[in-house]
């Protein structure tokens, strides 16, 4: 798995290439944690290049929309296809996240 971060603003969007599982979720976390500014309050996760997301790797961005909302911030998340997309349905997260088809609407939301 490869994390990439950009900054717009005050938005910081992560995008993780690759598969998301028990073996990579650790990386993606103390990379989120290292790129993440302590005072930001809004994260775009942009999940187009993610092939593969394991129950493991769920609970990283669960972990990570606690951590926002803390802060009294969210977490969004964009361009769910295929099997990451099933996941995510299937675990009935479309419910507890916000959830785009893609990007360019995930920043319209503001």
């Amino acid at each position: 798995m490869e994390l990439t971060t950009t900054t717009d603003e005050d938005l910081l969007i992560i995008s993780p290439q690759g598969r998301l599982d028990a073996v990579t979720a650790p990386l993606f976390d103390r990379q989120v944690e290292e790129r993440l500014p302590a005072q930001a309050t809004r994260v775009l996760v942009n999940c187009s290049g993610l092939d593969y997301i394991s129950s493991a790797g769920l609970r990283s961005v669960l972990a990570l929309a606690k951590k926002l909302q803390n802060r009294g911030g969210r977490v969004v998340l964009s361009d769910l296809h295929g099997p990451v997309r099933e996941v995510f349905e299937m675990a009935g997260l479309y419910s507890m996240l916000k959830i785009y088809d893609t990007e360019a609407a995930a920043r319209a939301d503001g």
